[in-house]
């Protein structure tokens, strides 16, 4: 895979399908539907997950694309693959509260490589670069990104030295249940707070939180991208059972429960 077309490419889409996304968010009311799985699915979705998969499989013909809102692909199986969620935190979306991202991402031998998640709602762009290192790219004077040409770029970092009696914990705003609660409750937390879609990886990779626990139901393309990123910013998602790191490519893409944290964040 040639890293720096990947970026490129996929940092483009990411803000083209934002600016679909919020061409319907910013607009009159929206037909909400139930997929099979009752989860629901709107215009949004479905319009940022076909400029992103037309512009992918133009770009990268014969990399598999995985992407959650074309079932097919959920059949499929590759050592390496494309995986997509087009507009993640579609709840978010849907009740105006702007925490939702658009996911995309490249995962090798099970390890999620790359990815861009970008919050268009929220003006904030995080991607790792062609080495891996992760970034969150700095809006122009406008409050937007360029399309072709990146701005500045800050990188990121997970808290290298977490205070363990004064945690900060990010959990799900829409998903939070009292399996999480009572898990959070073993530490010792200076401050907790909710957010919305794959944005509480990036929150954890910037240092603005040191975990985010998730006891539920979520799949790969939920996480890659921001699995990927905070990586790249020297963090790691492990097993919630067995802490080793999650893997990718599943037959049928499921994810186990896990656990987002900065390495230095001692589990408990």
């Amino acid at each position: 895979m040639d890293f720096d077309r990947l970026i490129s490419t996929i940092r483009q889409l990411s803000l083209e399908a934002g600016a679909r996304i919020m061409e319907v968010y910013d607009g009159p009311d929206f037909a909400v539907k139930a997929k099979s799985d009752a989860s629901p699915v709107t215009e949004a979705d479905e319009a940022a997950d076909a400029l992103i998969s037309a512009g992918l499989r133009a770009a990268f013909p014969d990399v598999t694309l995985i992407t959650e809102e074309q079932a097919d692909s959920h059949a499929l199986s590759a050592s390496s693959f494309l995986i997509v969620d087009p507009l993640d935190g579609t709840k978010e979306f849907v009740q105006r509260r702007g925490d939702f991202t658009v996911n995309i991402a490249y995962v090798e031998a099970g390890v999620p490589l790359r990815g861009v998640v970008y919050a268009p709602a929220k003006g904030r762009l995080f991607y790792t670069l062609a080495d891996g290192q992760a970034v969150e790219e700095e809006p122009g004077e406008d409050g937007g990104f360029d399309l072709t040409l990146p701005g500045a770029q800050r990188l990121l970092s997970v808290n290298n030295a977490p205070d363990n009696a004064a945690l900060l914990v990010v959990a799900s705003k829409s998903h939070r249940d009292a399996a999480t609660d009572d898990y959070i409750s073993r530490y010792q937390v200076k401050d907790a707070k909710s957010a919305g879609s794959s944005l509480k990886f990036c929150l954890v990779a910037t240092g603005e939180a040191d975990l985010y626990p998730r006891l539920g139901r979520t799949m790969e393309w939920d996480t890659a991208a921001g699995d990927a990123l905070l990586r790249g910013a020297g963090g790691e998602v492990l097993d919630f059972e067995s802490h080793a790191a999650l893997l990718y490519g599943k037959p049928g893409f499921g994810n186990p429960f896990f656990i987002a944290r900065a390495p230095a964040v001692e589990l408990k």
